[in-house]
């Protein structure tokens, strides 16, 4: 399906729709993602994670989920449905530079491929610090942190 893409100018205001329950400014409630190997992703997930904050909150064995306070916000799972792989883009926030700093080397000292190694890129905006590495399923995996030095 090939989706046209509109003009902003076209398109009605938008608005905020009070809906009684906090969303804590966020859009996103969880992500999951399907891992050809359960045990690799989490093994990998605990140490990348880990100089963010995050960690394994509740585990079910073979669907883990991690977060940074008592609610996980990130899932991963085995392989049960499609053909194919298709890359996925995750942003973890992190608290500071120091944090992205951490997670890249902790990403690259259990043999993450790099994508991008930690700086800012002022194409995003001046603040915009983040690093990239490859997941073991082959995904893009960022540390990102929104904050001055």
């Amino acid at each position: 399906m090939h989706l046209k893409r509109q003009s902003r100018k076209t398109h009605a205001p938008i608005t905020r729709v009070a809906r009684g329950i906090s969303n804590n400014g966020q859009m996103l409630d969880h992500l999951s993602i399907q891992c050809a190997d359960v045990v690799k992703s989490s093994e990998f997930y605990d140490i990348v994670l880990a100089p963010l904050g995050g960690a394994r909150i509740m585990d079910f064995g073979d669907v883990i989920g991690y977060g940074v306070g008592a609610m996980p916000d990130f899932w991963l799972g085995p392989l049960e449905s499609g053909t194919g792989f298709r890359e996925s883009h995750i942003a973890f926030s992190a608290p500071d530079r120091a944090s992205v700093e951490a997670f890249f080397t902790a990403g690259v000292a259990i043999g993450a491929q790099v994508l991008h190694s930690p700086r800012l890129w002022p194409e995003y905006h001046p603040n915009y610090f983040g690093a990239f590495i490859r997941d073991p399923d082959g995904n893009n995996v960022e540390a990102v942190s929104h904050r001055p030095e």
